[in-house]
């Protein structure tokens, strides 16, 4: 009896931290009495039944911190902390959608509530648990500079990021959603390529991907035979987040061939072709032309982070559309009719 609840308390903490590898089932099993199955659709691709705002603004559910962990290096540009939430099983969500958190207090200007604001989730349906009970926010603390202090003032600070990276364990959360079906992943078809582009905490949905199809026992990684490939731009290597996750699903392809693929964009490390700073648009250029033919043959793009990104990657993409001949318009105009272009940028 004593062996097996450590066990179980074993395979729940390292569940609970980001980080811990591939996911087995036989270990998760013991401590949720439960297979990595139970919150699909039938079949699992099926998204006529993604739960959209089950908690409305007017109707908040509270959920409770479970942990809030720092994941950047000292020398990181900011400070990113990965926070698990439990929310019951009540407020479920699929990969790729976004929680509203509504922030304690009111607005100086006027007395009147907090407003919402949507951070993407960063789990799995399951959870960072496996449960189903939990889910997981990716969130950069908002400081602004002052350049009479030269140091961050104090009297500036975004009001919910610095909520969520100072809580802890037991913590309220109010919380609505989920939203969004622009990010979901298309699962029919196996084979499909996805491009996944993303700054700095835009990371969040792409984590669920990742897990759901190379880290997770999941119907999902059990099908999947396409290419993921990751873009993701942050200042240096101490911002890059998830990176031991993304090399343990790197290195454990699916049953039928699926593969993670990384490059990232280090713009305080690297130089671009022309000798400046390597952001997130001059890493997918070099490769303009895979991804251009990846795009043709059917994958699906996504960009996620800061809108600053997308006029860079949008004048790259014409520029390989004009060298071939193609009308840029034309071609991404059906990208978006085959629901192959997915933006979500703040």
């Amino acid at each position: 009896m004593k062996l097996l609840l450590l066990s179980s308390l074993l395979a729940s903490a390292s569940a609970f931290a980001p980080g811990f590898g591939i996911v087995k089932s036989s270990a998760l099993n013991a401590a949720t009495g439960t297979k990595q199955d139970f919150l699909e659709a039938s079949p699992y691709w099926d998204q006529s039944t993604v739960p959209v705002n089950t908690a409305k603004n007017k109707s908040p559910f509270t959920g409770k911190v479970v942990s809030t962990k720092r994941i950047v290096g000292p020398k990181a540009t900011g400070e990113t902390c990965h926070i698990i939430i439990e929310h019951e099983g009540k407020l479920p969500y699929w990969e790729g959608q976004s929680y509203g958190v509504i922030p304690p207090g009111t607005r100086e200007k006027d007395g009147k509530p907090h407003s919402v604001r949507l951070y993407s989730i960063a789990s799995s349906r399951y959870g960072d648990d496996m449960t189903g009970n939990t889910a997981s926010l990716c969130v950069r603390r908002a400081t602004y500079w002052c350049e009479e202090l030269k140091a961050d003032d104090p009297a500036k600070k975004g009001i919910c990021s610095n909520y969520l990276c100072d809580s802890g364990p037991g913590d309220e959360v109010k919380m609505t959603g989920p939203s969004g079906k622009v990010m979901l992943m298309p699962e029919e078809d196996p084979k499909t390529d996805l491009i996944m582009v993303a700054t700095g905490t835009g990371i969040a949905p792409y984590r669920g991907f990742i897990r759901r199809l190379f880290m997770e026992e999941t119907p999902a990684r059990d099908a999947y035979a396409g290419e993921a490939w990751l873009f993701l731009g942050v200042a240096n290597s101490d911002a890059l987040l998830y990176d031991d996750e993304w090399q343990a699903a790197k290195s454990n392809p699916t049953a039928n061939g699926g593969k993670l693929r990384l490059d990232y964009a280090l713009s305080r490390e690297a130089t671009n072709k022309k000798g400046g700073k390597m952001y997130i648009q001059d890493k997918v250029e070099e490769y303009a032309d895979e991804v251009f033919t990846k795009l043709d043959s059917g994958a699906h793009i996504y960009f996620c982070g800061l809108k600053g990104m997308m006029p860079g990657i949008q004048d790259m993409l014409k520029e390989v559309c004009t060298g071939k001949g193609i009308d840029y318009d034309e071609w991404l105009g059906g990208l978006k009719k085959n629901k192959q272009w997915h933006v979500e940028v703040y």
